[in-house]
């Protein structure tokens, strides 16, 4: 049996879990850092339900000049620990995808580990691999 493939990365982030689990479910605050390295600042979107089986869809501009739009269903919201929903770009429904987000107290701040999982194949994974980081510096930024 094949498995899909899936990527994992860690950050720890100078706030408490609350402020960082504020951050992943208010859309005034998500627009203020997500997306990839080459987002064009301002041009975020975001319409949020959080609850489980709400809905969510974020959208954003890049300097290439595409704009991209991603949405899903949570499945699982437990502040200030976990957050999971499904992923799908617009451009290819069909493809949905799953993000884990955990969030551990560290001190003075959080541990987040985001577990993106169910890609569609390697090349999938590595495109959000390259999205994940950057958007995730921009979190890491916006609380340092």
């Amino acid at each position: 049996m094949l498995t899909q493939p899936s990527l994992s990365l860690n950050r720890r982030i100078n706030a408490t879990p609350e402020k960082v689990f504020a951050a992943w479910v208010d859309p005034e605050k998500i627009i203020r850092w997500f997306g990839p390295a080459h987002t064009i600042v301002g041009s975020v979107q975001a319409e949020m339900d959080v609850r489980v089986g709400g809905r969510f869809r974020i959208r954003f501009a890049t300097d290439d000049g595409e704009t991209h739009e991603v949405g899903g269903a949570y499945r699982e919201v437990t502040p200030p620990q976990r957050l999971v929903f499904s992923w799908a770009w617009h451009s290819t429904p069909e493809r949905e995808s799953l993000v884990t987000v955990t969030l551990r107290p560290d001190g003075d701040g959080t541990l987040l580990s985001l577990n993106h999982g169910q890609f569609f194949d390697e090349a999938a994974r590595d495109g959000h691999e390259r999205g994940w980081t950057g958007t995730l510096d921009k979190l890491e930024k916006m609380f340092a």
